[in-house]
């Protein structure tokens, strides 16, 4: 006799005996509140709109939503849902081992005032890079990248120096995982040259990414070196093409991001 499986269950099916898929689809129902579909909803969505982005059932979806409600995770109106500032206090707990605080702000702040453009720290994520503290100049125009923004590691200057920094199994391993997506017609996409892009960040200590994340951006990163020898994090600056060329970057930015991350190794704990 044939029994039909819960989609749910059958996903499962290979985990791990102590794997609690209860904690499996709470995070789920977390995670899909960050997605593309929830941004262009503003961050709000419908139970409808969380099974079909969770692939869980309607009463899953329902039952979780309502749990993490009553947890103060995610707030409703009855008919929408959306996170709370409580899921900040997660991030606390994940920065502060980076040594991520007032440290480590103030060299950003005055990095940010001596060059007179924006400064950030990242971290590698899978195929993204995810900002872990910034400090933007003021203009008229914002970019918009603030903590937790995520963008494609393979063509953000902060992603080419720390893919560079893994072994040469760990950056084979990561190019057989992930796509080399072109954002731009400047965006390196074959494995070939971006390998060959690697070696060439590794021999320079600093990546420079020129237009191939967007059209008139330009940025430049550093390695932020641990006691360990590893680049956990790294530096950038970024720019508008018509303030600074690449030539200009590496002469006026590169000695200062040099010095900042050199600080902040000192503040950031690893």
């Amino acid at each position: 006799m044939n029994i039909e499986r819960d989609p749910e269950e059958a996903e499962e099916a290979g985990r791990r005996p102590d794997f609690v898929s209860a904690v499996a689809r709470a995070m789920a129902v977390l995670e899909c509140f960050t997605t593309d579909e929830a941004v262009r909803h503003r961050g709000r969505l419908t139970l409808t709109d969380v099974g079909k982005l969770t692939d869980l059932s309607r009463g899953t979806a329902r039952r979780l939503l309502l749990t993490l409600n009553e947890l103060h995770y995610v707030d409703t109106d009855g008919k929408l849902f959306w996170l709370t500032p409580k899921l900040v206090n997660l991030s606390r707990g994940f920065l502060m081992p980076l040594g991520v605080g007032e440290g480590s702000a103030a060299i950003l702040k005055a990095l940010t005032e001596k060059l007179n453009e924006s400064s950030s720290v990242g971290i590698l994520d899978g195929e993204d890079i995810v900002y872990i503290e910034r400090v933007e100049v003021r203009r008229i125009y914002s970019s918009r990248i603030v903590n937790g923004t995520r963008l494609p590691a393979a063509c953000s200057s902060i992603g080419r120096v720390l893919l560079a920094a893994l072994s040469d199994q760990e950056l084979h391993a990561w190019l057989q995982t992930y796509r080399l997506t072109a954002h731009t017609d400047k965006t390196i996409t074959d494995p070939g040259l971006f390998w060959q892009e690697m070696v060439k960040v590794r021999a320079q200590g600093y990546a420079i990414i020129d237009e191939e994340l967007e059209i008139g951006i330009r940025s430049i990163a550093v390695p932020i070196v641990g006691a360990s020898g590893r680049a956990t994090a790294a530096l950038n600056a970024s720019t508008v093409s018509a303030r600074h060329g690449a030539d200009s970057m590496v002469q006026t930015f590169l000695p200062d991001l040099r010095r900042a991350a050199e600080a902040l190794s000192g503040t950031m704990g690893w």
